[in-house]
């Protein structure tokens, strides 16, 4: 794979740590500082993913449109998922009761195998108009169907539930999950979304503006090595910060959680915390409805933790409008931008902040997985 910056051109290492050197190197003698651009958040270089900071690989990815897939992370049967450390960013989220789901953000990427792939949320609105992206989802609850389709974005959904299968659009059952319940089986080709998106015209590069970047870690933060959250006592997730390639690993219930597309952990550069609102819709959701979710109101603003290079920085979220394309910021309390590190961002959703355990600390698990950062770039 190349790695293309503002005219130059790199071949990508993917051995690990030395991938992440090259690529900071390429980086800083390329745009930055050499053409002074800013790296978000509402400018980026020519050629620069606003999503990752980083270069496109290449110009399809350039090209298309940011794609949602939505990713199941509830019963434990369903991991290892597939393909989500392809994903540049992941949004995590209560989809109802302490059990979450993913949507997991592609666009520099295109896995043939995504999935389990699960039903959208009201949450997904917004990030679909956040991100100006194609959203892949199964299906919906009853009250939600008729305000996905006949939403002004209706283009951009694709679904089994609106004719899209696995010969047009490449949702897939994957029948050697015979252990499985039926609704974890469904998976998704991501090049075969677009291809279905291309056909509709709506498969246009947007960008979505929002996260800003830098090489150099912001001043001051906390020292935070452990980050741990139970939602409710369904599930459990800890990361923790691996200092030989400079990223974040995931446990899931105790143990490395894995992405089964190769084996590798799953890793993130930046970890995004959030508190947002999570009102009841009774207009939608009868009391004590079995297909109850909550309305995250992610717009506005509200607190926010970042995590980069294992130090923690205290700030809040904004967004600020509700239309096409903009996305989250990452501020200080004085407005000025929060840097994330080049690289793939994990977003977790929280009702409270008050609920995730900081720790200078790594706890003590079991043998370590394979690292993530072995298998990727």
């Amino acid at each position: 794979m190349m790695l293309l910056c503002c005219g130059a051109t790199l071949a990508q290492d993917t051995s690990g740590a030395s991938a992440g050197r090259l690529i900071r190197q390429a980086l800083a003698e390329d745009y930055q500082p050499a053409s002074q651009l800013p790296v978000g958040p509402s400018a980026y270089p020519y050629g620069i993913n606003p999503l990752t900071g980083l270069p496109y690989p290449d110009d399809a990815a350039r090209e298309r449109r940011n794609l949602i897939v939505k990713v199941s992370n509830w019963p434990p049967e369903v991991r290892p998922q597939h393909g989500i450390n392809q994903a540049d960013i992941v949004f995590e989220y209560e989809a109802e009761g302490g059990v979450t789901r993913f949507a997991a953000l592609y666009r520099s990427n295109a896995p043939a195998k995504v999935g389990s792939i699960r039903s959208a949320r009201l949450l997904d609105i917004e990030l679909l108009t956040m991100y100006a992206a194609l959203l892949a989802y199964s299906g919906t609850s009853g009250p939600l169907k008729s305000i996905y389709e006949t939403a002004p974005f209706r283009p951009a959904l694709l679904s089994p539930s609106l004719n899209d299968n696995c010969e047009t659009a490449g949702f897939c059952r994957d029948e050697t999950l015979w252990d499985r319940s039926y609704e974890h089986t469904l998976f998704g080709d991501t090049q075969m979304m677009w291809q279905r998106a291309d056909l509709r015209n709506a498969n246009i590069g947007y960008r979505a503006v929002g996260f800003a970047f830098s090489l150099d870690a912001p001043a001051g933060g906390t020292a935070v090595l452990d980050v741990y959250t139970n939602w409710y006592n369904r599930t459990d997730v800890r990361w923790q910060y691996d200092d030989v390639h400079e990223r974040y690993l995931r446990y899931a219930d105790g143990s490395a959680h894995l992405d089964a597309a190769d084996g590798s952990q799953l890793a993130a550069d930046n970890l995004i915390f959030l508190q947002v609102p999570h009102n009841r819709r009774p207009d939608l959701f009868q009391p004590g409805s079995i297909d109850e979710s909550y309305e995250v109101a992610l717009w506005g603003r509200g607190p926010a933790y970042v995590l980069r290079d294992g130090r923690r920085i205290a700030g809040s979220w904004h967004r600020p409008e509700q239309h096409r394309g903009a996305a989250l910021q990452l501020t200080y309390a004085d407005g000025a931008p929060i840097t994330l590190k080049p690289g793939r961002s994990w977003v977790t959703i929280m009702r409270g902040l008050d609920s995730v355990v900081f720790s200078e600390q790594r706890a003590e698990l079991g043998a370590a997985a394979f690292n993530a950062s072995d298998a990727q770039g």
